[in-house]
């Protein structure tokens, strides 16, 4: 099956003017209502890293949770978690970063990843970067290379995929959206 980016953007929607106005807000859960766009979306990622030397994927919370976790199983590799900062048991790190709307912080756990761990950093969707680029930083310093930056969305005007790339990260999305 190939991917097929018409018939996902026809199952998502856009909501305006969420979480705060100015904002087109694009909404991916009618995608998990949706059997077919779930395995195209699935399928197409799993294709692209089955034959690669990732050796873990970091997923962002909350959202990115729901594809990579079919990913990880599919792929037969460990998930490790990204969350909002104090979601998290254990000792972790975290780091803060700028939202297209505000600030926020992410963590993991410190045991999360080990030094030689090749890793692919999983989101729904890149804005302004800032989410992957704070994961990133907490990845290496765990001593594990960041493999690629992947997510279903991209919105280029934000510049978001731009900055990662910038920063040495290859990126990869399925669908991107012009505009805000």
């Amino acid at each position: 099956m190939s991917f097929d980016e018409c018939y996902i953007k026809s199952v998502m929607r856009t909501i305006p003017d969420w979480p705060e106005e100015g904002v087109m807000f694009r909404d991916i859960t009618p995608l998990f209502k949706d059997p077919k766009a779930l395995r195209m979306i699935s399928d197409s990622f799993i294709q692209r890293y089955i034959d690669t030397d990732i050796t873990h994927i970091a997923s962002i919370d909350a959202r990115g949770f729901l594809i990579s976790s079919i990913m990880a199983y599919q792929l037969n590799i460990p998930l490790v978690l990204v969350r909002k900062k104090g979601k998290l048991p254990g000792k972790t790190i975290h780091r803060e970063y700028n939202l297209e709307y505000g600030t926020a912080a992410v963590e993991m756990q410190i045991d999360a990843v080990t030094e030689g761990d090749n890793v692919l950093i999983f989101d729904d969707l890149i804005a302004t970067g800032g989410t992957i680029l704070a994961a990133s930083t907490i990845i290496k310093e765990l001593g594990a290379n960041v493999y690629e930056a992947a997510a279903l969305i991209d919105l280029p005007d934000l510049e978001g995929s731009t900055k990662i790339q910038e920063a040495g990260i290859p990126v990869h999305t399925l669908l991107a959206y012009e505009g805000l």
